[in-house]
């Protein structure tokens, strides 16, 4: 686990700090949750964690204990990114599942990120709201492609090794 630092965590929130409030965020790849504990603790009304790893999904669900988070503002899937993904697209075709206002993906760095992003069509309704966010961590000289299907990177902003590449529909 490379869990993001409090600094890039702090400068994270910063920045999306207008569109959190009352948001629906999605914590990919969640780790420990702190990611979306911050969205939880800053306003946001609803956060889902996913992580591949069953230890992780434990150590969740213990910290969201831990901060008395009430059980309706959160959902805890143990899952593989890519197949939560195609998952809640499923849900949103048929109407059982409203889309996320912001999405942090933070896979390990080792991680082929594209293939990821490329296992869902983004251009498929469902996944973000209208003006929904894509945010996601890599390493510094991992090159994101600027876009990804309707979704253009806007913003990268780098802090040591770790930079976080924003995207927004065009």
């Amino acid at each position: 686990m490379r869990p993001t630092s409090d600094r890039l965590r702090e400068t994270l929130f910063n920045v999306i700090a207008p569109r959190i409030g009352g948001a629906r965020f999605l914590d990919l790849c969640a780790g420990s949750g702190a990611v979306g504990i911050e969205a939880l603790s800053r306003g946001a009304a609803h956060v889902t964690f996913v992580d591949r790893s069953r230890k992780m999904v434990a150590l969740i669900e213990a910290n969201l204990e831990l901060c008395k988070t009430p059980k309706e503002e959160r959902q805890i899937v143990q899952a593989e990114a890519a197949d939560f993904l195609r998952q809640a697209l499923r849900q949103v075709s048929r109407e059982k599942r409203e889309p996320w206002d912001i999405v942090f993906f933070d896979p390990p760095y080792a991680t082929d990120y594209l293939q990821v992003l490329n296992s869902f069509d983004v251009n498929t309704p469902g996944l973000l709201t209208e003006s929904g966010l894509l945010i996601v961590e890599h390493h510094h000289k991992k090159e994101l492609p600027d876009e990804l299907g309707n979704l253009r990177r806007f913003r990268v902003l780098k802090q040591g090794e770790p930079a976080l590449s924003f995207y927004q529909s065009k």
